[in-house]
């Protein structure tokens, strides 16, 4: 009898044990899975914090100058002073909206950036207005500078700008589109240019001539 009333103590003994390591284990199972559910709800509130913010980018677009400018030459240049010689740069720019207006400039520095800087503002001040026909010129006319002449002749739809060097930078940046042009004499590009901006100033329009004349527009193109 001892023996069997020992037995059922120890059985006993064991369930209370085993029932209380369940509950242990599942109380410490039920509080892990509060904090994990604890902490997914502040992520998933990020998340949908995330989703209905958009980042908006905004963009500014810097506003765009008409004015080209084509840089036709640079050149080392030294001038002989007292103790050596003094090496600077000698830039030639073309300067131009192609709606008519176009300038030559021509600046000296000890730095090749700062000469064409100087070059382009030189040419902004010497701009002049081409007067176009039909996207080319009114009438032929030759143009001189020093010992260079540029040639300059209307020519139709389609035929495009038939002109080198620094004759075609000026006249791509004067707005024509249809020209014939040649270059007699000096081959300079400073030359060129400046024979070629000579011959598009004097230039002439169809009223102005009328004027001169003393007749109406009509009345000169039907004489």
């Amino acid at each position: 009898m001892e023996e069997k009333e020992i037995q059922e103590v120890e059985t006993v003994e064991t369930t209370e044990v085993t029932e209380t390591a369940e509950a242990v284990e599942s109380a410490e199972v039920s509080e892990a899975a509060e904090t994990a559910a604890a902490e997914e709800k502040p992520a998933k509130k990020r998340a949908a914090k995330g989703k209905g913010r958009r980042k908006i980018e905004t963009v500014e677009n810097a506003p765009q100058s008409e004015w080209k400018e084509r840089v036709v030459q640079i050149r080392r240049v030294t001038k002989v002073v007292k103790g050596g010689k003094k090496l600077s740069f000698r830039a030639i720019v073309i300067v131009g909206n192609s709606k008519g207006q176009v300038g030559v400039g021509c600046a000296k520095a000890s730095e090749v950036i700062i000469a064409i800087q100087k070059a382009i503002a030189e040419g902004r001040k010497n701009l002049i207005t081409v007067p176009i026909f039909k996207t080319t010129i009114p009438h032929p006319i030759v143009g001189r500078s020093g010992a260079g002449a540029v040639m300059l002749k209307p020519a139709s739809q389609g035929t495009g700008v038939i002109a080198g060097g620094a004759v075609r930078a000026v006249l791509e940046l004067a707005g024509v589109e249809n020209i014939l042009s040649k270059s007699l004499g000096s081959k300079s590009p400073l030359n060129a240019a400046n024979a070629t901006m000579d011959a598009l100033k004097n230039l002439k329009t169809f009223g102005d001539v009328a004027k001169k004349r003393g007749l109406t527009l009509n009345q000169m193109l039907n004489a």
